[in-house]
């Protein structure tokens, strides 16, 4: 049953509409005029508003202005006596849902009115999910004003439900794992374990124990056997980061994993099955590394059954405010504190690059939160180079006279700030590889 009202000045037309109506199980409230209606708007909220255009004391596009102030997903239809294309085209820019002349069979009005119900429970729905999301995860879940971000949104909605394997692809700090908690949060996987695994940080002779695990003996050290994350999420979700650093020969034994769902351990010789649900994500282009032969063609086709492109926060800037009063939210409780952003603050974050994507501007606002001297965190509260909206650089915000060695730690501390102390991918954005970025940490005294 859902709640309507019916706003006309005819009295017999619209008591007839609304007889109807009550019969179809309906609850509705009648209004004989504009300012009538404009009251019972403020008073209840409806599902749907059905009213006429013209009336004495206004018009039905003053009702549907008031019915979408009043609740932006009130569904509205104007009927009229009088067609005027003018008068349809502005309703339909004020958001009304259609627009009937008068004399219409009601099957038709009722036929709109069920889909409107149809569409309204589904956007309801939706944004139920959203709501848990954003619960659970912050990042991942609504906080997507953004054409960009709502479209990524709208595609783990669709495919949380199945159990496809998904590759998500996004720059470093975009959120990428967060994305993957959604899914399997939203999905009949989410009462068993979400298991991740990054492959980048992980040694390559360890990787395939921490995948399939491992019997006593199978190598030396293996004092005891291993449980593999295989293993551990069976019913689950397995979550494979920077699927791109995988090995050649491990990328062989994930492929016969992901179609056949039998692996071994390390060392054994039985076969055990597992019922896992893959999701992968990269910050590599694997279409590249396939044609440079460095990642297996018929694993990427495997994993590529969906591609969920998370994209770069200077491609979502709608979306930095909300982000950051959710993370200045989130940092003030852990200080016991009430914060808010300057709307100075704001126009610096909105001016900022963020090379670091999500990741950086969680930093940034937790620096800020600690550093506020009052309740409004200040530009001067930013760290400097995003206050004065400028990307760090390897010449940048260095003295004139520097050593070579000098120079090239501020840059490593500058980078591993950036992306959150994160070795892998402060490494990557260095152009040198994890073993050369912990030598050069312990050369240089950094203590990370």
């Amino acid at each position: 049953m859902a709640a309507l009202l019916v706003v006309d000045d005819e009295a017999s037309g619209r008591a007839a509409l609304a007889l109807l109506l009550r019969q179809r199980g309906h609850r509705v409230v009648e209004a004989d005029g504009v300012a009538a209606g404009a009251k019972r708007l403020s008073e209840n909220v409806f599902d749907v508003v059905i009213t006429d255009l013209r009336m004495p004391d206004g018009d039905g596009l003053d009702v549907l202005r008031a019915a979408k102030a009043q609740a932006a997903d009130t569904e509205v239809i104007l009927l009229t006596a009088y067609a005027g294309w003018e008068s349809a085209k502005e309703a339909i820019r004020l958001g009304a849902l259609d627009y009937l002349e008068k004399g219409h069979e009601p099957d038709e009005l009722y036929h709109r009115i069920d889909k409107a119900l149809a569409e309204q429970a589904l956007r309801r729905e939706n944004e139920n999910l959203r709501q848990q999301l954003r619960e659970r995860y912050g990042i991942a879940g609504p906080i997507a004003q953004s054409p960009a971000m709502t479209t990524v949104l709208d595609l783990v909605e669709r495919v949380a439900p199945t159990d496809a394997t998904l590759l998500i692809q996004g720059e470093s700090g975009t959120g990428k794992e967060l994305i993957a908690q959604a899914v399997h949060h939203a999905s009949p996987r989410a009462p068993r374990p979400f298991v991740a695994v990054n492959c980048g940080a992980v040694p390559e002779a360890l990787l395939e124990s921490e995948l399939f695990g491992h019997v006593r003996g199978a190598f030396t050290g293996a004092v005891a056997s291993k449980v593999g994350l295989f293993e551990e999420a069976h019913g689950g979700t397995l979550f494979l980061d920077e699927i791109g650093e995988m090995p050649a020969a491990l990328q062989v034994k994930l492929l016969r994993v992901l179609q056949g769902g039998e692996f071994r351990r390390l060392g054994a010789t039985q076969v055990l099955t597992t019922d896992v649900r893959v999701l992968a994500a990269t910050n590599r282009d694997l279409v590249e590394m396939v044609r440079q032969g460095v990642f297996r063609d018929d694993l990427f086709y495997r994993l590529n059954v969906i591609r969920v492109v998370v994209p770069p926060l200077r491609e979502r800037r709608e979306d930095i405010p909300a982000l950051a009063e959710h993370f200045l939210t989130r940092s003030a409780g852990k200080l016991n504190r009430e914060l808010r952003l300057s709307a100075e603050a704001v126009e610096r974050l909105l001016r900022y690059p963020w090379p670091g994507n999500v990741r950086e501007l969680e930093n940034a606002i937790e620096r800020a939160a600690i550093l506020a001297r009052g309740a409004t965190v200040s530009p001067d509260d930013l760290p400097p180079h995003v206050a004065a909206g400028l990307e760090l650089g390897p010449s940048q915000a260095l003295p004139r006279q520097i050593t070579l060695a000098e120079a090239q730690r501020i840059h490593i501390l500058q980078t591993l700030e950036r992306f959150g102390g994160n070795h892998s991918s402060a490494a990557e954005a260095l152009g040198i590889g994890r073993t050369t970025l912990w030598r050069k940490l312990k050369e240089y005294g950094i203590e990370r």
